[in-house]
């Protein structure tokens, strides 16, 4: 399974958005299925669904069934090479088709709170039984811990960063603590921890041959990335308070400074050797900063000398000075200019990771080379989400998974895809 999962056969682009808080992925590769329950978390579990869509696994998202117009209202933008099916969890008919692609999957996540699924009769002690489907990877992705005092609380990102204590380390000297968008938690501490959790499930799979309970929270997630951090509070690197630390804008040479033109250059010149490129960049030479960079208390000295350098410059400028140096100091692109000027700032987005012999699926539409991905690429080439309307593709799907005939074994009915006979 993991070898499937890695290979990529070149595969038609079908896309798709999520209703973000009623929806059941079921991943399954070409001869394996995989099920994953979407959560009703902005963008976790179709995080994770999204990294295995693009190294090759089919994802099928399974969206609650919902009337008028307000399941069309909050699109999911994380639906690359994935398919959707309407389905009625309240309906016998309804429970039994998600059984029936239970047996045949490989991986099922689910996003909600706990005992959500058991109540509707898909808990892992059903799913993941010798009568279903003991190969079963079970994911369950949480915001809070599930065993912790927050448990049965609603949250997002911002407050599973808090409590992790990730976010007590964010932002600037004498400001309140800072929240770096949703990146962190929900796509770092969340999606992509189940993800590694799954990939260590299916690995373990391959030994003892049974599936078992990944269980993954942002809360934990984010605070295991925070490790380094967290060890550099009883160090000199980061025992400051926030934002007066080596690597938490506190230090002028990590840090990033405004242009003539109004946009940024980041620096990073810790080594005293890039340091001294930085100097001899900005034409400081002669000045002693190298000798002096290293006191704290000439620190908010360099910050002005280097605040007014950079203002005398375009960033552009800036550019042609640093460019090919070993400064450690680049320009902070935008993903506009990026999506506008690929190939000179390099803004063709590629695969998560290079697998130079089993290439993950292509998000540009003219990869040649494995870095890129293999196939056709993406509409939007991954700067444009493309909306999934619920239910496209679900049907091939079925029928694919499980050999069923729509009219047959099963149907669509009032737009609710149904089962006519079961698996179990």
């Amino acid at each position: 399974m993991l070898r499937l999962l890695a290979e990529t056969p070149t595969a038609p682009h079908v896309s798709l958005t999520l209703h973000l808080y009623h929806h059941l992925y079921t991943l399954h590769s070409h001869f394996k299925g995989v099920t994953k329950l979407n959560p009703p978390l902005p963008g976790t579990g179709p995080f994770a669904g999204l990294l295995l869509a693009d190294a090759g696994a089919s994802v099928l998202r399974i969206d609650r069934a919902v009337s008028g117009p307000v399941a069309r209202q909050v699109p999911d933008q994380l639906t690359r090479h994935k398919s959707s099916l309407v389905v009625d969890l309240k309906s016998p008919s309804g429970i039994a088709l998600i059984k029936s692609l239970a047996v045949v999957s490989d991986v099922l996540i689910d996003p909600y709170r706990p005992g959500v699924l058991e109540k509707l009769g898909l808990g892992p002690s059903v799913l993941c039984s010798d009568e279903c489907n003991p190969r079963l990877i079970y994911g369950r992705l949480t915001g809070f811990r599930r065993d912790g005092r927050f448990a049965n609380m609603a949250g997002h990102d911002i407050n599973y960063l808090a409590v992790s204590g990730a976010l007590s380390l964010l932002g600037r000297k004498g400001e309140k603590p800072t929240p770096p968008i949703n990146i962190l938690g929900d796509f770092a501490g969340g999606g992509a921890v189940l993800f590694q959790g799954i990939l260590l499930a299916l690995a373990a799979r391959e030994r003892t041959g049974k599936g078992q309970v990944v269980e993954a929270n942002i809360v934990d997630g984010a605070s295991y990335l925070a490790t380094f951090n967290r060890f550099a509070l009883k160090t000199a690197v980061g025992n400051a308070p926030r934002g007066e630390n080596l690597l938490d804008t506190g230090c002028p040479y990590y840090d990033t400074y405004e242009t003539a033109d109004g946009k940024y250059m980041a620096v990073g010149a810790l080594e005293p050797q890039f340091f001294g490129e930085l100097v001899k960049g900005l034409g400081l030479e002669g000045q002693k900063w190298e000798e002096r960079r290293g006191e704290k208390e000439n620190w908010p000295d360099l910050r002005r000398v280097l605040e007014h350098k950079f203002k005398t410059k375009t960033r552009r400028e800036w550019e042609d000075v640093f460019d090919g140096t070993d400064a450690c100091c680049t320009a902070v692109f935008e993903y506009g200019e990026m999506e506008r000027e690929r190939e000179r700032l390099e803004g063709d987005q590629r695969p998560v990771v290079t697998l130079r012999e089993t290439p993950c699926l292509a998000l540009r539409n003219d990869a040649k080379d494995a870095s890129h991905g293999q196939g056709p690429g993406v509409e939007g080439e991954a700067y444009v989400g493309i909306p999934l309307k619920p239910g496209k593709g679900g049907e091939s799907v079925v029928e694919q998974w499980l050999g069923w005939k729509k009219g047959k074994e099963f149907d669509v009915l009032n737009g609710n895809a149904v089962a006519f006979k079961s698996k179990l």
